[in-house]
């Protein structure tokens, strides 16, 4: 009886998965331009589902099937979709080729020639919207050159949200806090960002400070070192006046951190060729290109926020905790932006070390502030149903993770190619996430060999 039950179950899940792979075909990508990419792509589909593992994830404790307790969240409120398609793409990390390799995975853009630049929207880029997550800094070969093909792609006329990551405020508020007046609450910035500002300082030396009088007004080295440092006292002033937002375990390694990095910094750069001297004329070129109004990339900053939000479906850097689903049920996306440019401006430690910043940094870690029942609750009343997320890595594409309630879609399928080296992925990467107004999410990865599709026609 038992297994007949089971048979008659396993036939009616196989006819949906057959209807569903049915209607979706027919709104998988064309990858244009493919011949000109160095990427291996997935040609074919399957219902997200039967990635088992490594498409969806319930958390531990749980006695229901991850397939069992989908359905049951997907049947907590109707899911209003996008009008347009969306195109989601997170933690580029400085690799050009990595965006644009996965721009044409897309279906958006389609790639015309060898060379860079050579780039197209197709009819269905023109009319999508592209998110870019966060985290486009640090790591990757080149953060100059991924900031470019990003505004080559507004150039061409593309609708693109930008959105906060944490790596991308470390580094604005890190170099945005040299020259302030001192003031411990921001005096460690620069130094917190250690080592991995240095490539992009090189970056900025090799293009705009290569001439013999590139360091003609540069102070002695006694004086930038002053200048990029925190002084001694800070270690006793900090502490006083941060302790209301870190407990004692948290400042201790803060402190123990940042005195590693002060100890290593200084030759860290000369291992790569800069002296003192080279990086604060580096920072200083940093600030007219960012955060003057003339500068190439002033827009990159200007144009970011902390949260969107398209029918059901927030998008945001890292997740979401209890305090911000109530924020957001109470005043909305719209507020919590203008909270967030605020802060950025004018209070960069109340907002590094806030609440607002555990929606870039965190990844459900106990350390983190907690999302429970009752934050998700708060989510599907604001008629929000699904959270969509970079910052935390994955091996093999994009994965959904039920969690307190609440559909996950991560979506950091490690496409930078110096993560991918370092974490022994094969080959370059490139990844996206679609988000169809015909209720469809594929999920596309160089790391995964089928495209990984959400139906939800087939939950309902």
């Amino acid at each position: 009886m038992e297994s007949g039950r089971s048979a008659r179950k396993e036939n009616h899940l196989t006819t949906k998965n057959k209807n569903s792979i049915e209607r979706h075909t027919r709104y998988l990508p064309v990858y244009k331009g493919r011949k000109w990419l160095d990427v291996e792509l997935p040609t074919n589909s399957q219902p997200w589902l039967l990635g088992r593992q490594r498409s969806v994830v319930k958390e531990r404790g749980q006695r229901s099937s991850a397939a069992g307790l989908l359905r049951e969240v997907v049947k907590r409120g109707k899911w209003q979709w996008p009008k347009r398609k969306l195109y989601f793409f997170s933690d580029l990390h400085a690799d050009a080729d990595a965006l644009i390799a996965s721009l044409v995975a897309s279906g958006g853009v389609k790639k015309t020639g060898s060379k860079q630049h050579a780039l197209k929207l197709t009819s269905h880029g023109k009319d999508a919207i592209f998110v870019i997550g966060g985290d486009c800094f640090d790591k990757g070969p080149s953060n100059l050159k991924l900031l470019r093909s990003i505004q080559q792609l507004k150039q061409l006329g593309a609708r693109v949200v930008l959105l906060a990551g944490n790596h991308d405020l470390r580094v604005k508020l890190g170099i945005a806090s040299v020259g302030m007046d001192p003031d411990p609450r921001h005096d460690h910035f620069f130094i917190r960002m250690g080592s991995k500002v240095i490539p992009m300082l090189r970056e900025i030396v090799d293009e705009y400070l290569q001439d013999k009088d590139a360091l003609k007004g540069v102070p002695p080295t006694r004086t930038c070192r002053r200048i990029l440092y925190p002084p001694k006292r800070w270690f006793k002033e900090f502490p006083k006046i941060a302790s209301w937002v870190m407990p004692d375990k948290r400042m201790a390694r803060e402190l123990k951190r940042l005195k590693e990095k002060i100890d290593d910094f200084e030759s860290d750069c000369e291992a790569v060729g800069l002296s003192l001297r080279h990086v604060y004329a580096a920072v200083m070129k940093w600030q007219q290109l960012f955060l003057k109004p003339k500068g190439e990339f002033s827009w990159f900053f200007k144009q970011m926020q902390l949260v969107y939000r398209q029918g059901s479906f927030l998008f945001v850097h890292a997740g979401i905790d209890d305090r911000m689903a109530k924020l957001i049920e109470r005043k909305g996306i719209k507020y919590i932006n203008e909270e967030f440019r605020d802060s950025v401006e004018d209070e960069i430690f109340e907002f590094y070390y806030g609440p607002m910043a555990n929606l870039i940094r965190t990844k459900y870690r106990d350390v983190d502030m907690p999302l429970t029942r009752k934050g998700s609750d708060l989510m599907h009343d604001a008629g929000i149903h699904t959270i969509v997320h970079g910052h935390a890595n994955r091996h093999y594409g994009q994965r959904i993770m039920l969690r307190k309630g609440m559909i996950h879609f991560e979506c950091d399928a490690t496409i930078d190619r110096y993560t991918r080296i370092k974490e022994g992925l094969k080959g370059k990467g490139a990844a996206v996430t679609i988000f169809h107004p015909k209720q469809l999410v594929m999920g596309i990865s160089t790391d995964y060999p089928h495209i990984k599709v959400f139906d939800y026609k087939s939950f309902t």
